[in-house]
C-alpha cells in the first residue's frame, strides 16, 4: 500500500479531524418574546445547507457519541446528505428551547426527533414513532435513540421506509 492512496471512510475522517473538519456554528438565538437577559447560546453541530434538523439527547456528549455519529453518517449517505447538509442540536445542552425558536432559527422544514419526544420541544401534539407528522409548514418525525436503531433491524427499516417518503428516494 502506498501512503499517498491510503482511503478513509467519512466516518473515520469526521473522527479523526472532529474539530476542524466539521464546523460548529455557535450565535446568540434571542426569540421575540423574551429579553436580552434570557439570550441563549444555541450550539449545533453542522452547517444546516440543506435546513434538515436532527434533534437528539444525550448527556454524556456534547452533540453524540461518536459511534451515534458514525451510525448517523451512514444514515445521512443513505438520503445523499452529509453532516454539512444538517443541523443537529442536543436537547440536553437546551433544556428550555422550543420548537418555535428552532423553526425560527434554522428554517428547517424536516425535523427529526432522535430519542426526544415532541413534547420536549414543547410541540402541542403527540404522535408515535415512525409516524410522518406535518405541524407548522415542516415535517416531524420521532424515532427511538440512534443506538437503539442501529442494534434493531425491524426499526432501521421502518425508519427507512419514512426516509424514503421524506427525501422521495
Amino acid at each position: 500500500m502506498d501512503l499517498n492512496n491510503i482511503k478513509l471512510s467519512p466516518a473515520l475522517v469526521a473522527y479523526l479531524y472532529q474539530s476542524s473538519l466539521i464546523e460548529m456554528n455557535e450565535q446568540t438565538d434571542v426569540s421575540p418574546d423574551t429579553t436580552t437577559e434570557e439570550q441563549t447560546k444555541l450550539k449545533w453541530l453542522g452547517e444546516n445547507k440543506k435546513n434538515v434538523l436532527l434533534i437528539v439527547n444525550y448527556n454524556d456528549a456534547v452533540y453524540l457519541p461518536d459511534d451515534d455519529l458514525n451510525f448517523l453518517i451512514d444514515i445521512l449517505g443513505a438520503c445523499k446528505l452529509g453532516i454539512a447538509d444538517v443541523a443537529i442540536v442536543n436537547l440536553n445542552n437546551h433544556r428550555d428551547l422550543t420548537y418555535k425558536e428552532l423553526l425560527a432559527h434554522f428554517k428547517s422544514k424536516t425535523i427529526f426527533l432522535f430519542g426526544a419526544e415532541p413534547t420536549d420541544i414543547g410541540l402541542p401534539l403527540s404522535f408515535p414513532n415512525f409516524q410522518i407528522q406535518a405541524f407548522a409548514n415542516s415535517s416531524f418525525l420521532s424515532s427511538p435513540t440512534l443506538k437503539q436503531l442501529e442494534s434493531d433491524k425491524v426499526l432501521k427499516s421502518k425508519l427507512w421506509v419514512c426516509l424514503k417518503k421524506m427525501f422521495n428516494l
